[in-house]
């Protein structure tokens, strides 16, 4: 859920600003109808290559919702503002890929576009706080109540896959997904954003827009067509 997401307040200014606005990595469409009920009367589009994330969000016939990733939508000059948020700019793990995704978005955004997103500052080393003692308890939208582990399974260079286990008192028996994500540091992160020809407008290290630092928990970045 949205509520309580410390990136929505960053993310909703700009994308309450931005005439048109596509989010990629959509999921269930929380920011984009969050976006349409506070008023915003343009064109709003998510992008998910989950079938099972975009049915919720369908449910939403006033937003334009597509099926897909950036290696297989792609426009031209067509939206003012893209967003990646919920780290998932991080499940971009290899080099083509991520090239062919920042490809995309430049040539996505209309001149003056910009596309804002954010990654875990690999500096502080996060990962090494998912540990199998901490857990988080939520409600889901069926009233069970549901019990999160997250624990880190390998670090190789700068990948990190790790496991979430879900329990729940109504269930018959517990659920594990397994997932990767790439921290790429500051520089690295400079040079792929270059290299697509997209430029660093703003830079900040908190969701309170302080300045980035080497101690930063997160690389929040906004970028401008070069």
């Amino acid at each position: 859920m949205c509520v309580g997401r410390r990136d929505f307040a960053f993310y909703l200014p700009l994308v309450m600003a931005a005439p048109s606005v596509l989010d990629v990595g959509c999921g269930t469409g929380e920011l984009l109808i969050r976006v349409r009920d506070s008023g915003h009367t343009g064109r709003l589009t998510g992008l998910d290559p989950a079938p099972g994330m975009l049915a919720q969000a369908q449910q939403r016939t006033d937003i334009e919702w597509i099926k897909g990733d950036l290696s297989t939508a792609r426009w031209t000059s067509a939206f003012e503002l893209i967003v990646m948020t919920g780290h998932a700019f991080q499940a971009l793990l290899e080099d083509d890929e991520l090239r062919t995704a920042l490809a995309a978005i430049r040539e996505a955004l209309t001149p003056s576009g910009r596309f804002a997103f954010e990654t875990r500052n690999p500096l502080v080393r996060e990962w090494e706080t998912w540990t199998a003692d901490m857990i988080e308890t939520v409600t889901a939208p069926d009233g069970a109540v549901v019990r999160m582990r997250r624990q880190v399974d390998a670090v190789c260079d700068d990948r990190v896959s790790f496991s979430h286990t879900f329990t729940s008192p109504s269930w018959p028996s517990a659920q594990t997904s397994h997932s990767m994500l790439r921290f790429l540091g500051a520089q690295r992160l400079a040079k792929f954003l270059a290299e697509a020809g997209l430029t660093v407008e703003e830079q900040f290290g908190d969701w309170n827009r302080n300045p980035f630092t080497p101690q930063s928990l997160e690389i929040i970045t906004i970028t401008r067509r070069s």
